[in-house]
């Protein structure tokens, strides 16, 4: 199971929560145990709290996600654009040498 499959599953987890506090909050209205603007309220806290935890949590992933490529030691784009922009530069070089010793003979 790849770390995309774990986040993925703990961000539907999440979602399926938060789904089962609305509906176990909406059989309490429904009971007459609270009212609608309780529900409702404690709804809304409930939702920001998960709200911010879920953002915690990528936050969290994300950062653990560039230490370990920090750790391989991967070039980045921007490593192989400047690559990319070096092989570019010699290549014009080596044309405008291999122009010159044409001309030459």
């Amino acid at each position: 199971m790849s770390l995309f499959d774990i986040v993925r599953k703990a961000l539907l987890a999440g979602f399926g929560a938060q789904e089962k506090v609305k509906e176990f909050i909406d059989e309490l209205v429904k009971k007459g145990e609270l009212s609608e603007s309780e529900g409702a309220k404690i709804v809304k806290a409930w939702t920001e709290k998960a709200g911010k935890g879920t953002e915690q949590f990528t936050k969290n992933v994300s950062n653990m996600i560039n230490k370990t490529l920090e750790k391989m030691n991967l070039p980045t784009k921007k490593d192989i654009e400047e690559l990319n922009k070096k092989v570019e530069t010699l290549s014009e070089m080596i044309k405008k040498l291999e122009g010159g010793e044409k001309s030459m003979n």
